[in-house]
């Protein structure tokens, strides 16, 4: 891995310069043996450390987070082995405090087996920076480079964890969460969604906002799920560097299995890209354990979905990032289609194009709904499904040409946030078709395209070579995927299927 990448648009300088003095102390500890996650991880415990002493040496609105004894003082004051082992001490001690301490800290160990290594990070890095001095947004978006940095080492899987920031901004703009909002995220990987969520409100109702409102948000008004415990500690610092949750509040990420049972608490507005791509699709039939369900799978996005509906509240509105496979998938894919299809406003479809993810092969759109009431007279929720295609004739990559926010403007533009869809009106990549015409479909199949594929027709529309390379590459991997799904379809199980997608293996055009 190189330790160069394009700048994410509106960084600022300070924010880059930091990022990049982050990364080369991550280029050491690679070096020194520990994982891209690893390292971010390392990094997230001396953070925390070090930002919490700021916070009890300040002038005014002292917080005392840390005891003595396991505070930032206590490291900063040793050296060689006696520094390894009081490293050792304060992750073990504090792994067992209560709140969002504990939830980050539980289960922590040092990684870095070298004591100057360690004392390179401590006194050379963070020691000589004055977090608490740093605006939350420069902190809090160094922070998230890091893990965009860690998250393109594909060999590693990190990716899986991280959403575009592009497309993360997009659906929360035209979600529109409000001070009110329960927000949840059941697939929350690093967080992203969640610290979108609670900036976009900051930033648009935040001189409006009660005390109550406030302290809701805090604690419990912004919540995520998230399987590996790894991840959800990441997640925690990336929500706390952005002044999302209280160091010693009640933790925000919940570690376990979101589709292991039905929920317990409701949200007004669902945002989540639930893990999907190469090595995701089959998962437990959670099915057989929940009646709240609709249909029995193994297919995990599709127990997402049915999740997902389970987890809105009456009125509840969704974004949700999905594969291919869901829209198309025969069997209990078209049962699921035509229940939430009945059951819920499936308003927005938004066709994502090629080569904006880390994992090779992913086709994804992004699928808003809104959840009604049951009509006595059983008509369906649903009266007409927008598509904006931003995939036909779009060519992006995530070195040479990413996707980067002003290219999903003409899509939020369409959406029309705040305004009524009945006020929309339709464009060449925005076109609306009735539920009639979505039900007649075979196996209601919602894989919609309506633009010309100008290659097909004009060779010189074709886009670089790098990029066709990689093109062929995804298609190639999103094949398999898609004929694994056509087998689950068939009543076929992963043992019956003699090749796991995971084993292509082919070299990424950078």
């Amino acid at each position: 891995m190189t330790t160069s990448i394009n700048t994410p648009a509106g960084e600022t300088e300070d924010t880059r310069v930091l990022v990049n003095r982050l990364w080369s102390y991550c280029e050491l500890l690679r070096h020194s043996g520990v994982s891209t996650l690893d390292y971010v991880e390392q990094l997230t415990y001396l953070l925390f450390l070090k930002m919490a002493q700021e916070m009890k040496e300040r002038p005014l609105n002292r917080i005392e987070v840390i005891p003595v004894g396991l505070d930032w003082l206590s490291l900063a004051s040793k050296s060689g082995d006696k520094l390894n082992d009081q490293y050792q001490y304060v992750l073990a001690e504090l792994g067992k405090k209560p709140g969002m301490i504990g939830a980050i800290f539980k289960g922590a160990r040092s990684k870095i087996q070298s004591s100057a290594t360690l004392e390179k990070l401590i006194k050379d890095l963070i020691n000589k920076h004055n977090w608490g001095r740093t605006t939350v947004d420069v902190k809090g978006d160094a922070y998230e480079g890091l893990l965009q940095r860690g998250a393109e080492d594909r060999k590693t899987g990190a990716g899986q964890y991280f959403t575009p920031r592009s497309i993360i901004d997009a659906m929360v703009e035209c979600v529109e969460p409000e001070p009110t909002d329960i927000i949840m995220d059941p697939a929350c990987g690093t967080g992203g969604f969640l610290i979108a969520a609670a900036s976009y409100i900051e930033k648009r109702h935040g001189s409006t906002m009660t005390s109550d409102q406030r302290r809701q948000l805090q604690n419990k008004g912004i919540t995520g799920v998230e399987l590996v415990e790894e991840t959800a500690r990441l997640a925690s610092m990336n929500m706390l560097l952005h002044s999302v949750g209280l160091p010693n509040g009640n933790p925000l990420i919940d570690v376990r299995d979101s589709l292991a049972t039905p929920p317990g608490r409701h949200a007004t507005v669902v945002l989540a890209n639930p893990p999907f791509g190469i090595g995701t699709i089959s998962g437990a039939n959670y099915g057989e354990t929940r009646d709240d369900f609709w249909t029995s799978t193994t297919n995990k996005q599709l127990n997402f979905i049915q999740h997902i509906f389970s987890l809105l509240e009456e009125n509840g509105r969704a974004a949700v990032v999905l594969p291919d496979n869901v829209l198309f998938e025969a069997g209990v894919g078209e049962t699921i289609r035509r229940k939430l299809l009945q059951a819920c406003d499936v308003h927005t479809l938004l066709r994502l194009p090629k080569g904006i993810f880390y994992a090779n092969g992913v086709k994804a759109n992004v699928l808003f709904f809104d959840k009604r009431k049951p009509k006595p007279d059983a008509t369906p929720a649903t009266t007409k499904l927008w598509v904006y295609d931003y995939r036909t004739n779009q060519h992006f990559t995530m070195k040479q040409n990413p996707l980067r926010q002003e290219h999903l403007q003409d899509f939020v533009k369409c959406y029309m946030p705040g305004r009524p869809r009945t006020e929309r009106t339709e464009t060449e990549r925005f076109k609306a078709y009735d539920y009639d015409e979505l039900i007649a479909r075979e196996k209601v199949n919602l894989n919609l395209n309506f633009i010309e594929d100008d290659s097909l027709t004009d060779a010189s529309s074709l886009p670089a070579p790098e990029i066709l390379i990689q093109e062929i590459i995804d298609d190639l991997q999103a094949a398999l995927i898609e004929f694994q799904a056509i087998g689950e379809g068939l009543g076929l199980t992963p043992d019956d299927l003699e090749d796991d997608p995971t084993t292509l293996s082919v070299t990424t055009v950078e």
